[in-house]
């Protein structure tokens, strides 16, 4: 879980998730999961956090049922698609959640 002082304090990157959010033509539930994940599992280093909020949207996408492909988050988060692979399980693990099997 996270605190209020969370949100606040990653305004930045909550917007950052929005704005990429609206490039996947994503809804709210899929939006709404994504910044869940990211301040559940906010990353210490701000280098990190851009990271986080690509991976994020590819696992509340996917966890809406809105799935987009990993080059595609990849791409209109600004990272790597390896980045967004490497990463999303573990936020989804982190968060109590259990992924996909497929």
């Amino acid at each position: 879980m996270y605190r209020a002082r969370d949100q606040v304090e990653n305004e930045e990157w909550l917007a950052a998730i929005d704005e990429t959010a609206e490039r996947l033509d994503l809804g709210g539930e899929a939006k709404s999961r994504a910044v869940d994940l990211f301040l559940s599992t906010l990353p210490d280093a701000d280098r990190s956090k851009r990271a986080t909020a690509a991976a994020s949207l590819y696992a509340g996408a996917l966890i809406a049922g809105q799935r987009r492909s990993q080059s595609e988050v990849a791409e209109a988060a600004g990272v790597s698609r390896l980045t967004v692979q490497k990463r999303w399980k573990a936020l989804v693990d982190q968060a109590g959640l259990e992924p996909p099997s497929w």
